[in-house]
């Protein structure tokens, strides 16, 4: 059992699997005698209090507040990373995924909007089928072994960057709620403390651990999305050492955070947010503005818009297909983007926060069908797309 746990651990599409695991037995679940367990589970309320300072959330918020401070503080080192030496310093392997990031983006919200442009609370969700999930689509390429080349799997992380990054700058400016200009100020005074620490050459990860927590409560009682505080404490981690031979804090934090990140967070995440109950659902529900936007916007608008950007980018002369790659691995590539599953859904929780079932309910599911049709049709195109490209590619 040891030596088997071990070499699951060891694919590249364990992270993927795992949270395609959760994410149906949450369903299981939510569909089953026990539904009423998972969502009394769910609704636990967990409470820490320090003198007057009163932190009282269920446990689904301390999820999707709390721990997924931690995924967005991977995010922000691995942005910090790629772009001081990684493969955004190179500005060649950046134009043809930025530019493809960009109408992933643009496309589905249009697609959502127009279908949703009756209803002002569910035009709310526009951003929902914009983001990438990088962790699934990773662990469908993985399947796929030497049939995709190199260059591809390095578009499709590079375009994920900039989904995250996008998706991070929609979070701050459009799912922020009623500020409170005191916690504010205090959470920007602690952030000018992480600068500080940086521009002085504080190396300890301890020292920014004990800042970022204070900046974390800080960012939460301001109205701006707690998980932010994680962005800006992964920005504030030094990439560099104090001295030549000592280990990087950067990489540091990012290796022991990775797979906390991969095995435990995100596929909680998904555990917790992913239950959809089915009850009462018929096939009239697939056609629902709310589901029907986010599915077509996963399914079609996020390849439409990925493939047009680079098709122009490309016919311009502004960027080159990928080497070693064929325009049916390509578009299969497009395809996959359109899995949208852990940020989809952390997006969801943001834009129907406050909103009734009638739209909890319809847009997990319209994710879920929409990330699910992404990932066969994707997995599909790249399998019978030919291999030559692929070989060549693995080749130079």
């Amino acid at each position: 059992m040891t030596r088997w746990l071990r070499n699951f651990l060891g694919l590249d599409a364990a992270p993927g699997i795992l949270l395609i695991a959760m994410a149906v037995l949450a369903m299981a679940l939510a569909n089953s005698p026990l539904a009423w367990l998972y969502d009394a589970l769910l609704a636990t309320p967990v409470e820490i209090r320090v003198g007057p300072l009163h932190l009282a959330k269920p446990l689904l918020l301390w999820i999707n507040d709390g721990l997924m401070t931690l995924f967005f503080l991977l995010i922000a080192l691995e942005l910090k990373r790629e772009v001081v030496e990684g493969n955004l310093s190179r500005p060649a392997q950046v134009v043809l995924p930025a530019i493809g990031a960009v109408g992933g983006m643009v496309v589905p919200a249009l697609i959502y909007a127009g279908l949703n442009r009756g209803d002002p609370l569910a035009l709310g969700g526009w951003a929902i089928p914009t983001a990438t999930d990088i962790a699934f689509a990773l662990g469908i390429l993985a399947l796929l072994g030497k049939r995709v080349s190199d260059s591809l799997r390095l578009f499709l992380l590079t375009l994920a960057i900039f989904d995250d990054l996008s998706a991070i700058v929609i979070i701050a400016l459009f799912y922020t709620a009623d500020l409170s200009f005191l916690s504010l100020a205090f959470a920007g005074a602690t952030l000018t403390v992480l600068v500080a620490m940086n521009r002085l050459h504080v190396t300890r990860i301890a020292a920014y651990a004990c800042v970022g927590v204070v900046l974390w409560v800080g960012v939460l009682k301001s109205g701006v999305h707690a998980t932010l505080a994680g962005v800006a404490l992964g920005l504030a981690i030094p990439l560099r050492p104090r001295a030549a031979g000592d280990p990087s804090p950067l990489r540091r934090l990012e290796h022991a955070l990775q797979p906390w990140v991969a095995y435990a967070i995100v596929p909680l995440f998904a555990f917790a947010n992913a239950g959809v109950s089915l009850a009462g659902l018929s096939l009239a529900t697939l056609v629902e503005p709310v589901v029907l936007g986010i599915a077509a916007g996963l399914v079609v608008g996020k390849p439409l818009g990925i493939g047009l950007a680079c098709a122009v980018a490309i016919g311009a002369g502004v960027a080159r297909l990928p080497e070693g790659a064929t325009w049916g691995s390509f578009a299969g590539v497009w395809v996959l983007c359109g899995i949208g599953f852990t940020m989809s859904l952390f997006i969801t929780s943001l834009a129907f926060e406050h909103a009734g079932p009638e739209y909890t309910g319809a847009d997990r599911l319209g994710i879920l069908v929409g990330s699910s049709l992404a990932a066969v049709a994707g997995y599909l195109l790249l399998r019978l797309a030919p291999r030559c490209g692929a070989r060549r590619g693995a080749r130079r």
